[in-house]
Protein backbone atom coordinates (compact mmCIF):
# COMPACT_ATOMS: atom_id res chain seq x y z
CA UNK A 1 0.00 0.00 0.00
CA UNK A 2 1.37 2.97 -0.96
CA UNK A 3 -0.40 5.75 1.64
CA UNK A 4 -1.36 4.74 5.26
CA UNK A 5 -4.27 5.17 6.26
CA UNK A 6 -5.83 6.34 9.52
CA UNK A 7 -9.00 5.50 11.89
CA UNK A 8 -9.40 7.54 14.88
CA UNK A 9 -11.44 6.29 17.30
CA UNK A 10 -13.02 8.90 20.11
CA UNK A 11 -16.06 7.82 22.75
CA UNK A 12 -19.33 9.49 24.25
CA UNK A 13 -21.16 9.78 26.96
CA UNK A 14 -18.70 8.18 29.81
CA UNK A 15 -15.38 6.69 30.19
CA UNK A 16 -14.47 3.34 30.68
CA UNK A 17 -16.74 2.16 27.92
CA UNK A 18 -13.59 0.23 26.15
CA UNK A 19 -12.21 1.86 23.55
CA UNK A 20 -8.93 0.38 24.48
CA UNK A 21 -10.48 -2.90 23.21
CA UNK A 22 -12.26 -1.91 20.50
CA UNK A 23 -9.07 -0.71 18.90
CA UNK A 24 -7.38 -3.76 19.54
CA UNK A 25 -10.70 -5.60 18.11
CA UNK A 26 -10.54 -4.15 15.14
CA UNK A 27 -7.03 -3.94 15.11
CA UNK A 28 -6.93 -7.74 15.22
CA UNK A 29 -9.20 -8.31 12.62
CA UNK A 30 -7.09 -6.09 10.16
CA UNK A 31 -4.13 -8.07 10.91
CA UNK A 32 -5.62 -11.43 10.62
CA UNK A 33 -6.75 -10.32 6.78
CA UNK A 34 -2.90 -9.18 6.10
CA UNK A 35 -3.22 -5.62 6.98
CA UNK A 36 -0.13 -4.22 8.68
CA UNK A 37 -1.62 -2.18 11.45
CA UNK A 38 -0.74 -0.58 14.70
CA UNK A 39 -2.37 1.48 17.64
CA UNK A 40 -1.46 4.66 19.28
CA UNK A 41 -3.27 6.42 22.14
CA UNK A 42 -3.82 9.82 22.88
CA UNK A 43 -3.77 10.47 26.96
CA UNK A 44 -5.40 14.17 27.28
CA UNK A 45 -3.79 14.65 30.84
CA UNK A 46 -1.15 17.01 31.94
CA UNK A 47 1.15 14.34 33.19
CA UNK A 48 4.44 13.53 31.10
CA UNK A 49 3.90 9.97 31.73
CA UNK A 50 1.98 7.58 33.69
CA UNK A 51 5.29 6.54 35.57
CA UNK A 52 4.39 9.16 38.19
CA UNK A 53 1.03 7.97 38.77
CA UNK A 54 -0.64 6.09 41.57
CA UNK A 55 -1.97 2.99 40.36
CA UNK A 56 -5.54 3.30 41.97
CA UNK A 57 -5.24 6.68 39.53
CA UNK A 58 -4.85 4.85 36.69
CA UNK A 59 -3.99 1.35 36.56
CA UNK A 60 -1.04 -0.12 36.83
CA UNK A 61 2.05 1.75 33.95
CA UNK A 62 3.00 -0.41 31.54
CA UNK A 63 6.28 -0.47 30.03
CA UNK A 64 7.72 -0.86 26.35
CA UNK A 65 10.83 -2.55 24.86
CA UNK A 66 12.02 1.14 24.21
CA UNK A 67 11.20 2.49 27.72
CA UNK A 68 8.73 4.28 27.59
CA UNK A 69 6.17 4.46 30.68
CA UNK A 70 2.62 4.36 29.29
CA UNK A 71 -0.79 4.07 29.65
CA UNK A 72 -2.24 0.28 30.30
CA UNK A 73 -4.49 0.38 26.81
CA UNK A 74 -0.91 -0.60 25.19
CA UNK A 75 -0.69 -3.90 27.04
CA UNK A 76 -3.72 -4.73 25.29
CA UNK A 77 -2.65 -3.44 21.53
CA UNK A 78 -0.02 -5.83 22.82
CA UNK A 79 -1.58 -8.42 23.68
CA UNK A 80 -3.93 -8.51 20.97
CA UNK A 81 -1.28 -8.13 17.88
CA UNK A 82 1.23 -9.52 19.53
CA UNK A 83 3.12 -6.54 18.20
CA UNK A 84 5.76 -4.46 20.27
CA UNK A 85 5.21 -0.99 20.73
CA UNK A 86 6.97 2.04 21.66
CA UNK A 87 7.31 5.67 22.93
CA UNK A 88 5.96 6.51 19.63
CA UNK A 89 2.62 4.59 20.38
CA UNK A 90 1.59 6.99 23.72
CA UNK A 91 1.45 10.50 23.47
CA UNK A 92 0.46 12.45 26.51
CA UNK A 93 -0.66 16.38 26.84
CA UNK A 94 2.12 16.96 29.24
CA UNK A 95 4.48 15.80 26.32
CA UNK A 96 2.82 17.84 23.84
CA UNK A 97 3.11 21.08 25.42
CA UNK A 98 6.74 19.83 27.04
CA UNK A 99 8.07 19.84 23.11
CA UNK A 100 6.11 23.39 22.33
CA UNK A 101 7.86 25.21 25.05
CA UNK A 102 10.96 23.16 24.30
CA UNK A 103 10.65 24.95 20.53
CA UNK A 104 9.47 28.04 21.95
CA UNK A 105 12.51 28.57 23.93
CA UNK A 106 15.00 27.33 21.47
CA UNK A 107 13.38 30.40 19.08
CA UNK A 108 12.36 27.34 16.61
CA UNK A 109 8.77 29.52 16.04
CA UNK A 110 10.64 32.71 15.05
CA UNK A 111 9.24 34.91 17.51
CA UNK A 112 5.37 34.52 16.67
CA UNK A 113 2.87 34.49 19.18
CA UNK A 114 3.01 30.50 20.23
CA UNK A 115 -0.84 29.37 20.47
CA UNK A 116 -3.22 26.06 20.76
CA UNK A 117 -3.77 26.26 17.30
CA UNK A 118 -1.91 26.01 15.03
CA UNK A 119 1.13 24.79 17.76
CA UNK A 120 -0.21 22.32 19.83
CA UNK A 121 -2.13 20.96 16.89
CA UNK A 122 0.38 21.10 14.65
CA UNK A 123 2.62 18.94 17.44
CA UNK A 124 -0.56 16.75 17.82
CA UNK A 125 -0.51 15.82 14.29
CA UNK A 126 3.36 15.20 13.85
CA UNK A 127 2.93 12.57 16.29
CA UNK A 128 -0.38 11.06 15.23
CA UNK A 129 1.67 10.81 11.97
CA UNK A 130 5.13 9.64 13.04
CA UNK A 131 3.77 5.38 12.97
CA UNK A 132 2.35 6.18 9.26
CA UNK A 133 5.77 8.28 7.88
CA UNK A 134 7.65 5.33 9.25
CA UNK A 135 6.70 3.02 6.07
CA UNK A 136 6.26 -0.45 8.33
CA UNK A 137 2.04 -0.08 8.33
CA UNK A 138 -1.03 -0.05 6.04
CA UNK A 139 -3.24 1.38 8.62
CA UNK A 140 -2.19 3.27 12.12
CA UNK A 141 -5.47 3.25 14.28
CA UNK A 142 -5.75 6.05 17.17
CA UNK A 143 -7.62 6.18 19.95
CA UNK A 144 -8.20 9.53 21.86
CA UNK A 145 -8.46 9.24 25.27
CA UNK A 146 -11.25 10.97 27.75
CA UNK A 147 -14.69 11.55 26.25
CA UNK A 148 -15.84 14.09 23.53
CA UNK A 149 -16.56 17.31 25.25
CA UNK A 150 -13.76 17.47 27.84
CA UNK A 151 -11.85 20.62 27.87
CA UNK A 152 -8.76 18.50 27.81
CA UNK A 153 -9.44 16.54 24.66
CA UNK A 154 -10.33 19.56 22.46
CA UNK A 155 -6.86 20.22 21.22
CA UNK A 156 -7.36 16.39 19.78
CA UNK A 157 -10.56 16.83 18.55
CA UNK A 158 -9.54 19.89 16.69
CA UNK A 159 -6.23 18.26 15.42
CA UNK A 160 -8.34 14.97 14.29
CA UNK A 161 -10.57 17.39 12.33
CA UNK A 162 -7.73 19.25 10.82
CA UNK A 163 -6.12 15.73 9.46
CA UNK A 164 -9.71 14.30 8.10
CA UNK A 165 -9.58 17.58 5.85
CA UNK A 166 -5.82 17.12 5.11
CA UNK A 167 -5.59 13.56 4.15
CA UNK A 168 -8.76 13.72 2.17
CA UNK A 169 -11.63 10.75 1.76
CA UNK A 170 -11.37 7.18 2.26
CA UNK A 171 -7.57 8.10 3.84
CA UNK A 172 -9.39 8.40 7.60
CA UNK A 173 -12.41 7.85 9.02
CA UNK A 174 -13.80 8.43 12.78
CA UNK A 175 -15.24 5.62 14.97
CA UNK A 176 -17.08 6.96 17.90
CA UNK A 177 -17.57 4.79 20.50
CA UNK A 178 -20.64 5.58 22.75
CA UNK A 179 -23.25 4.24 25.65
CA UNK A 180 -26.76 2.74 24.37
CA UNK A 181 -27.97 2.38 28.44
CA UNK A 182 -31.18 0.25 29.73
CA UNK A 183 -33.81 2.14 31.61
CA UNK A 184 -35.13 -0.56 33.68
CA UNK A 185 -38.08 1.18 34.74
CA UNK A 186 -38.96 1.62 31.39
CA UNK A 187 -37.65 -1.30 30.57
CA UNK A 188 -36.18 -0.22 27.35
CA UNK A 189 -33.06 1.23 25.46
CA UNK A 190 -32.55 4.85 25.00
CA UNK A 191 -30.50 6.28 22.08
CA UNK A 192 -30.91 9.99 23.64
CA UNK A 193 -27.08 9.60 25.24
CA UNK A 194 -25.50 8.82 21.96
CA UNK A 195 -27.36 11.19 19.33
CA UNK A 196 -26.10 13.99 22.53
CA UNK A 197 -22.45 12.32 21.99
CA UNK A 198 -22.47 12.44 18.24
CA UNK A 199 -23.71 16.29 18.30
CA UNK A 200 -21.54 17.11 20.53
CA UNK A 201 -18.45 15.80 18.18
CA UNK A 202 -20.19 17.06 15.35
CA UNK A 203 -19.77 20.77 16.79
CA UNK A 204 -16.21 19.91 16.31
CA UNK A 205 -16.48 19.69 13.28
CA UNK A 206 -16.25 15.95 13.28
CA UNK A 207 -18.88 13.62 11.59
CA UNK A 208 -18.60 9.91 13.01
CA UNK A 209 -18.35 7.82 9.88
CA UNK A 210 -18.86 4.39 12.83
CA UNK A 211 -20.77 4.19 15.76
CA UNK A 212 -19.58 1.34 18.04
CA UNK A 213 -22.97 1.35 20.60
CA UNK A 214 -21.60 -0.17 23.61
CA UNK A 215 -24.78 -1.87 25.77
CA UNK A 216 -26.14 -4.33 28.01
CA UNK A 217 -28.87 -5.63 25.82
CA UNK A 218 -29.47 -6.38 22.39
CA UNK A 219 -30.01 -3.74 19.78
CA UNK A 220 -32.66 -3.67 17.75
CA UNK A 221 -32.98 -3.25 14.31
CA UNK A 222 -35.47 -0.85 14.84
CA UNK A 223 -32.97 1.40 17.43
CA UNK A 224 -30.32 0.76 14.79
CA UNK A 225 -32.08 2.10 12.54
CA UNK A 226 -32.97 5.14 14.35
CA UNK A 227 -29.64 5.68 15.52
CA UNK A 228 -28.20 6.02 11.52
CA UNK A 229 -30.61 8.15 11.20
CA UNK A 230 -30.29 11.06 13.94
CA UNK A 231 -26.52 10.32 14.23
CA UNK A 232 -26.23 10.62 10.15
CA UNK A 233 -24.85 7.48 9.44
CA UNK A 234 -24.90 4.42 7.37
CA UNK A 235 -27.41 1.94 8.67
CA UNK A 236 -24.65 -1.05 8.57
CA UNK A 237 -22.33 1.28 10.20
CA UNK A 238 -23.78 0.82 13.52
CA UNK A 239 -22.32 -1.75 15.09
CA UNK A 240 -23.60 -3.67 18.26
CA UNK A 241 -20.86 -4.03 21.27
CA UNK A 242 -22.80 -6.21 23.83
CA UNK A 243 -21.17 -7.25 27.33
CA UNK A 244 -18.66 -10.37 26.72
CA UNK A 245 -17.98 -12.98 29.36
CA UNK A 246 -13.76 -11.75 28.11
CA UNK A 247 -12.46 -9.21 26.48
CA UNK A 248 -10.98 -12.01 24.30
CA UNK A 249 -14.45 -12.39 22.89
CA UNK A 250 -14.70 -9.13 21.76
CA UNK A 251 -12.87 -9.05 18.18
CA UNK A 252 -15.00 -12.14 16.83
CA UNK A 253 -18.10 -10.10 18.23
CA UNK A 254 -17.06 -7.12 16.28
CA UNK A 255 -16.50 -9.84 12.97
CA UNK A 256 -20.24 -10.78 13.57
CA UNK A 257 -21.18 -7.17 13.38
CA UNK A 258 -19.18 -6.52 10.34
CA UNK A 259 -17.04 -4.06 11.74
CA UNK A 260 -13.84 -4.92 9.57
CA UNK A 261 -15.94 -4.65 6.81
CA UNK A 262 -17.34 -1.52 6.89
CA UNK A 263 -14.07 -0.23 7.91
CA UNK A 264 -12.71 -1.09 5.00
CA UNK A 265 -15.44 -0.03 2.49
CA UNK A 266 -14.98 3.27 4.14
CA UNK A 267 -11.10 3.22 3.67
CA UNK A 268 -11.70 2.08 0.03
CA UNK A 269 -9.30 -1.24 0.84
CA UNK A 270 -9.90 -4.62 -0.68
CA UNK A 271 -12.02 -6.80 1.46
CA UNK A 272 -11.35 -9.89 -0.29
CA UNK A 273 -9.47 -12.17 2.42
CA UNK A 274 -11.37 -14.23 5.53
CA UNK A 275 -9.59 -13.10 8.84
CA UNK A 276 -7.17 -15.69 10.01
CA UNK A 277 -8.27 -16.28 13.49
CA UNK A 278 -7.07 -20.24 13.93
CA UNK A 279 -4.81 -19.34 16.36
CA UNK A 280 -6.95 -17.01 18.31
CA UNK A 281 -9.53 -19.51 18.07
CA UNK A 282 -7.52 -22.18 19.67
CA UNK A 283 -6.81 -19.92 22.77
CA UNK A 284 -10.64 -19.37 23.17
CA UNK A 285 -11.45 -22.72 23.16
CA UNK A 286 -8.75 -23.82 25.93
CA UNK A 287 -9.65 -20.68 27.89
CA UNK A 288 -13.24 -21.17 28.07
CA UNK A 289 -12.77 -25.43 28.29
CA UNK A 290 -10.67 -25.88 31.13
CA UNK A 291 -9.67 -29.14 32.16
CA UNK A 292 -8.44 -28.21 35.75
CA UNK A 293 -8.66 -25.12 38.10
CA UNK A 294 -5.60 -23.57 40.49
CA UNK A 295 -6.23 -20.85 42.68
CA UNK A 296 -3.02 -18.12 42.86
CA UNK A 297 -2.53 -16.17 45.79
CA UNK A 298 -1.40 -12.70 44.50
CA UNK A 299 -0.08 -10.62 47.35
CA UNK A 300 0.12 -6.90 46.36
CA UNK A 301 -0.74 -3.79 48.36
CA UNK A 302 -2.92 -2.46 44.88
CA UNK A 303 -5.62 -5.22 45.19
CA UNK A 304 -8.69 -2.91 45.60
CA UNK A 305 -8.07 -2.09 41.77
CA UNK A 306 -8.17 -4.71 39.24
CA UNK A 307 -6.31 -2.53 36.44
CA UNK A 308 -3.38 -1.75 38.74
CA UNK A 309 -1.89 -5.56 38.39
CA UNK A 310 -3.78 -5.45 34.42
CA UNK A 311 -0.40 -7.75 33.32
CA UNK A 312 -0.35 -9.72 35.58
CA UNK A 313 -4.12 -10.77 35.61
CA UNK A 314 -3.42 -11.07 31.26
CA UNK A 315 -0.54 -13.33 32.05
CA UNK A 316 -2.69 -15.89 33.88
CA UNK A 317 -5.09 -16.16 31.33
CA UNK A 318 -2.59 -16.98 28.38
CA UNK A 319 -0.39 -19.25 30.65
CA UNK A 320 -3.76 -20.86 32.18
CA UNK A 321 -5.35 -21.27 28.49
CA UNK A 322 -1.94 -23.27 27.18
CA UNK A 323 -2.13 -25.48 30.27
CA UNK A 324 -5.92 -25.80 29.81
CA UNK A 325 -6.34 -24.77 33.62
CA UNK A 326 -8.70 -21.93 35.14
CA UNK A 327 -6.45 -19.62 37.02
CA UNK A 328 -8.38 -18.37 39.87
CA UNK A 329 -6.67 -15.24 41.41
CA UNK A 330 -6.74 -14.59 45.02
CA UNK A 331 -6.20 -10.84 46.09
CA UNK A 332 -4.58 -10.65 49.04
CA UNK A 333 -3.78 -7.40 49.91
CA UNK A 334 -0.01 -7.62 51.90
CA UNK A 335 -0.58 -4.55 54.24
CA UNK A 336 -3.37 -6.86 56.01
CA UNK A 337 -1.02 -10.00 56.49
CA UNK A 338 0.46 -10.94 59.84
CA UNK A 339 2.53 -13.93 61.99
CA UNK A 340 -1.07 -14.60 62.94
CA UNK A 341 -3.12 -14.62 60.00
CA UNK A 342 -0.67 -15.40 57.50
CA UNK A 343 -1.54 -19.73 57.49
CA UNK A 344 -5.03 -19.30 57.10
CA UNK A 345 -4.89 -16.14 54.40
CA UNK A 346 -2.76 -18.76 52.48
CA UNK A 347 -4.99 -21.87 52.95
CA UNK A 348 -6.13 -23.18 49.76
CA UNK A 349 -3.68 -21.84 47.27
CA UNK A 350 -1.76 -23.74 44.86
CA UNK A 351 0.96 -20.84 43.86
CA UNK A 352 1.72 -17.55 45.98
CA UNK A 353 2.68 -14.71 43.76
CA UNK A 354 4.08 -11.60 45.25
CA UNK A 355 3.58 -8.63 42.96
CA UNK A 356 5.98 -5.57 42.06
CA UNK A 357 5.11 -2.51 43.89
CA UNK A 358 7.16 0.75 45.09
CA UNK A 359 7.10 2.24 49.00
CA UNK A 360 7.30 1.07 52.54
CA UNK A 361 3.91 0.28 53.07
CA UNK A 362 2.90 -3.37 53.10
CA UNK A 363 6.31 -4.71 52.76
CA UNK A 364 6.17 -7.23 55.93
CA UNK A 365 3.31 -8.63 54.73
CA UNK A 366 4.99 -9.21 51.21
CA UNK A 367 7.82 -11.17 53.11
CA UNK A 368 5.67 -13.00 55.47
CA UNK A 369 4.16 -14.43 52.28
CA UNK A 370 7.69 -15.22 50.61
CA UNK A 371 8.29 -17.42 53.89
CA UNK A 372 5.27 -19.24 54.36
CA UNK A 373 5.68 -20.32 50.16
CA UNK A 374 9.09 -21.06 50.93
CA UNK A 375 8.94 -23.20 53.73
CA UNK A 376 5.79 -25.09 52.67
CA UNK A 377 7.44 -25.75 49.12
CA UNK A 378 4.37 -23.86 47.97
CA UNK A 379 5.57 -22.90 44.34
CA UNK A 380 6.16 -18.68 44.17
CA UNK A 381 6.78 -16.27 41.64
CA UNK A 382 8.49 -12.78 43.11
CA UNK A 383 8.03 -10.17 40.59
CA UNK A 384 10.30 -6.87 40.41
CA UNK A 385 9.83 -5.52 44.93
CA UNK A 386 8.53 -8.99 44.74
CA UNK A 387 11.86 -10.83 44.02
CA UNK A 388 13.44 -8.28 46.57
CA UNK A 389 11.20 -9.23 49.24
CA UNK A 390 12.37 -12.58 48.55
CA UNK A 391 16.15 -12.16 49.08
CA UNK A 392 15.13 -9.97 52.12
CA UNK A 393 13.46 -13.04 53.90
CA UNK A 394 15.88 -15.55 52.86
CA UNK A 395 18.72 -13.20 54.51
CA UNK A 396 16.50 -12.77 57.35
CA UNK A 397 15.52 -16.38 58.23
CA UNK A 398 17.93 -18.29 56.63
CA UNK A 399 21.54 -16.48 56.83
CA UNK A 400 20.48 -15.16 60.26
CA UNK A 401 20.66 -11.41 59.21
CA UNK A 402 17.64 -10.39 61.10
CA UNK A 403 17.28 -6.41 60.24
CA UNK A 404 18.40 -7.36 56.49
CA UNK A 405 16.48 -4.57 54.56
CA UNK A 406 16.29 -2.52 50.82
CA UNK A 407 17.67 0.72 51.47
CA UNK A 408 14.46 1.93 49.87
CA UNK A 409 12.32 1.30 53.29
CA UNK A 410 15.32 1.68 55.58
CA UNK A 411 18.15 3.91 54.40
CA UNK A 412 20.05 2.84 57.25
CA UNK A 413 19.91 -1.06 57.78
CA UNK A 414 23.06 -2.58 58.47
CA UNK A 415 22.62 -5.06 55.88
CA UNK A 416 21.44 -3.50 52.63
CA UNK A 417 20.52 -6.60 50.60
CA UNK A 418 18.38 -4.54 48.21
CA UNK A 419 20.45 -1.00 47.22
CA UNK A 420 20.23 1.76 44.74
CA UNK A 421 22.68 1.70 41.90
CA UNK A 422 25.73 4.16 42.41
CA UNK A 423 25.51 5.95 39.38
CA UNK A 424 21.53 6.71 40.55
CA UNK A 425 22.74 8.22 43.86
CA UNK A 426 23.09 11.66 42.27
CA UNK A 427 19.88 11.84 40.17
CA UNK A 428 16.86 13.56 41.97
CA UNK A 429 14.45 13.18 39.09
CA UNK A 430 12.01 10.34 39.89
CA UNK A 431 11.23 9.28 36.51
CA UNK A 432 15.19 9.58 35.81
CA UNK A 433 16.54 6.48 38.32
CA UNK A 434 14.85 4.36 37.03
CA UNK A 435 16.02 0.88 34.54
CA UNK A 436 13.73 0.92 32.21
CA UNK A 437 13.03 -1.07 29.26
CA UNK A 438 14.26 -3.94 27.50
CA UNK A 439 17.51 -5.10 29.54
CA UNK A 440 19.84 -8.94 28.78
CA UNK A 441 20.05 -11.27 30.36
CA UNK A 442 22.74 -14.23 31.13
CA UNK A 443 20.73 -17.54 32.15
CA UNK A 444 23.18 -19.76 34.38
CA UNK A 445 23.16 -23.87 32.93
CA UNK A 446 21.18 -26.16 34.65
CA UNK A 447 18.95 -23.37 36.63
CA UNK A 448 15.51 -23.66 36.47
CA UNK A 449 15.16 -20.56 34.76
CA UNK A 450 16.65 -22.19 31.95
CA UNK A 451 14.64 -24.83 31.96
CA UNK A 452 11.77 -22.52 31.79
CA UNK A 453 12.97 -20.59 28.93
CA UNK A 454 13.59 -23.94 27.02
CA UNK A 455 17.39 -24.42 27.22
CA UNK A 456 18.13 -20.21 26.58
CA UNK A 457 21.39 -19.02 27.88
CA UNK A 458 20.45 -15.61 26.70
CA UNK A 459 16.81 -13.50 27.15
CA UNK A 460 15.78 -10.07 27.31
CA UNK A 461 12.86 -8.82 29.22
CA UNK A 462 11.47 -5.52 30.43
CA UNK A 463 12.34 -3.60 33.69
CA UNK A 464 11.02 -0.37 35.64
CA UNK A 465 12.79 -0.43 38.92
CA UNK A 466 15.13 1.63 41.00
CA UNK A 467 16.51 -0.65 43.33
CA UNK A 468 18.82 -3.54 42.70
CA UNK A 469 19.94 -6.91 44.37
CA UNK A 470 23.35 -6.06 46.34
CA UNK A 471 26.32 -8.11 44.87
CA UNK A 472 28.12 -7.66 48.47
CA UNK A 473 25.63 -10.25 49.48
CA UNK A 474 25.91 -12.48 46.45
CA UNK A 475 28.63 -15.07 47.92
CA UNK A 476 26.89 -15.26 51.10
CA UNK A 477 23.54 -16.02 49.97
CA UNK A 478 24.22 -18.12 47.38
CA UNK A 479 26.45 -20.33 49.87
CA UNK A 480 23.19 -20.23 51.92
CA UNK A 481 21.35 -21.59 48.74
CA UNK A 482 20.25 -18.75 47.04
CA UNK A 483 20.87 -19.11 43.76
CA UNK A 484 21.38 -16.49 41.55
CA UNK A 485 20.60 -17.40 38.37
CA UNK A 486 20.15 -14.85 35.66
CA UNK A 487 22.62 -11.74 35.77
CA UNK A 488 22.92 -9.32 33.48
CA UNK A 489 26.90 -9.22 32.27
CA UNK A 490 27.01 -5.55 31.15
CA UNK A 491 26.33 -4.71 34.59
CA UNK A 492 27.16 -7.33 37.00
CA UNK A 493 23.25 -6.69 38.17
CA UNK A 494 21.62 -10.39 39.42
CA UNK A 495 17.98 -10.52 37.53
CA UNK A 496 17.10 -13.64 38.74
CA UNK A 497 17.16 -15.84 42.18
CA UNK A 498 16.05 -19.48 43.08
CA UNK A 499 15.86 -21.56 45.65
CA UNK A 500 17.08 -24.99 44.02
CA UNK A 501 16.02 -27.22 47.35
CA UNK A 502 12.59 -26.13 46.79
CA UNK A 503 9.99 -27.35 43.81
CA UNK A 504 9.58 -23.92 42.03
CA UNK A 505 11.01 -20.94 43.70
CA UNK A 506 11.65 -18.02 41.46
CA UNK A 507 11.87 -14.35 41.98
CA UNK A 508 12.85 -12.15 38.66
CA UNK A 509 13.88 -8.23 39.05
CA UNK A 510 12.08 -7.49 35.90
CA UNK A 511 8.27 -7.77 34.72
CA UNK A 512 7.36 -10.98 32.70
CA UNK A 513 3.91 -10.08 32.00
CA UNK A 514 4.13 -6.75 30.13
CA UNK A 515 5.51 -9.48 27.34
CA UNK A 516 2.61 -12.29 27.90
CA UNK A 517 0.49 -12.17 24.52
CA UNK A 518 -2.14 -14.53 23.51
CA UNK A 519 0.42 -15.99 20.57
CA UNK A 520 3.12 -16.29 22.96
CA UNK A 521 2.39 -16.34 26.80
CA UNK A 522 4.80 -16.02 29.04
CA UNK A 523 7.17 -19.29 29.91
CA UNK A 524 7.83 -18.08 33.30
CA UNK A 525 3.67 -17.74 33.74
CA UNK A 526 3.08 -21.02 32.15
CA UNK A 527 5.77 -22.89 34.01
CA UNK A 528 4.65 -21.11 37.44
CA UNK A 529 0.85 -22.74 36.57
CA UNK A 530 2.13 -25.63 35.60
CA UNK A 531 4.28 -26.06 39.22
CA UNK A 532 0.75 -25.05 40.78
CA UNK A 533 -1.21 -27.61 38.97
CA UNK A 534 1.11 -30.23 40.09
CA UNK A 535 1.64 -28.93 43.97
CA UNK A 536 -2.35 -28.87 43.86
CA UNK A 537 -2.06 -32.59 42.67
CA UNK A 538 0.22 -34.09 45.07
Amino acid sequence: MSQTKYIFVTGGVTSSLGKGIIAASLAKLLQARGYKTTIQKLDPYINVDPGTLNPYEHGECYVTEDGAETDLDLGHYERFLNVRTSQANNVTTGRIYQSVIEKERRGEFLGKTVQVVPHITNEIKERIQLLGKSGEYDIVITEIGGTVGDIESLPYIESVRQLLWELGDNNAIVIHLTLVPYLSAAGELKTKPTQHSVKTLMESGIKADILVCRTEHEISDEIKGKLALFCNVKREAVIQSIDASTIYDVPLLMQEEGLDTVTLKKLDLPDNVVPDLTKWNQFLEWHKNPKNEVTIGLIGKYVELQDSYKSILESFIHAGAVNQVKVKVKSIHSEHLTVKNVAGKMAGLDGILVAPGFGERGIEGKIKAVQFARENKIPFLGICLGMQMAVIEYSRNVLGLTEACSTEMKPNTPYPVISIMEEQKSITDKGGTMRLGAWDCHLEDGTLVQKVYDGASEISERHRHRYEFNNEFKKQLEEAGLKASGINKKTGLVEIVEVPAHPWFVGVQYHPEYKSTVDNPHPLFVSFVKAALEYQQQ
